[in-house]
């Protein structure tokens, strides 16, 4: 699997650079065995801190790459989601959703894949600038939310052998997913101390 930071460049058939998207991507929307994360976890020794820490994942990301962080978007649209993920959040099987996938980069190198799944209705009042926020980390902005509340996380191993961690979010009560896969570049990194 190759991952990047660096901005891809355009590509001439808009179907081939997404064929290219899903072929070089973890697959968490494919994940059927999500399990509500309990102690002790069989995860590797290395990940466990990631993977159980309820903060800001991009907070602790920041600090790890002593300030060298960096978000880069690899695609962002309206989609059906997969059905683990439709369930999570109590959509219809057809129901569309803004769908964001990002990279989480530490010193130019990718060391978390991140996908949001946002309804169509979350995206209502206050919160419609969500779908505006570019290579900002949807982290710093929702956990400055006042009205954020988190549900507990759930962990999986995917298909790839990659470990990922997911919750769903509310704000002012609309739901959100976010599921975050720690890539093998994560595994020299050094869990910042508080």
């Amino acid at each position: 699997m190759i991952h990047s930071c660096a901005p891809d460049s355009p590509a001439a058939n808009p179907a081939t650079a997404e064929a290219n998207v899903k072929a070089n991507r973890p697959q968490p929307e494919t994940a059927r065995h999500w399990r509500q994360l309990k102690q002790p976890i069989w995860a590797p020794r290395h990940l466990r801190r990631w993977l159980t820490d309820h903060g800001s994942l991009t907070r602790l990301l920041k600090r790890a790459s002593k300030g060298r962080f960096s978000v880069r978007v690899v695609r962002q649209g309206y989609h059906r989601p997969g059905p683990a993920e439709a369930a999570a959040l109590r959509l219809r099987s057809r129901q569309q959703a803004l769908i964001r996938e990002v990279y989480l980069c530490g010193a130019g190198e990718p060391w978390v894949y991140a996908r949001t799944v946002i309804p169509v209705t979350t995206l209502s009042g206050s919160h419609r600038t969500l779908k505006l926020i570019g290579s900002r980390s949807l982290g710093s902005l929702l956990f400055r939310d006042p009205s954020m509340q988190r549900q507990p996380l759930q962990i999986a191993r995917l298909n790839e052998g990659l470990w990922a961690r997911r919750s769903v979010f509310h704000l002012e009560r609309k739901p959100l997913l976010v599921c975050e896969v720690f890539l093998p570049s994560l595994e020299h990194i050094q869990y910042p101390a508080c």
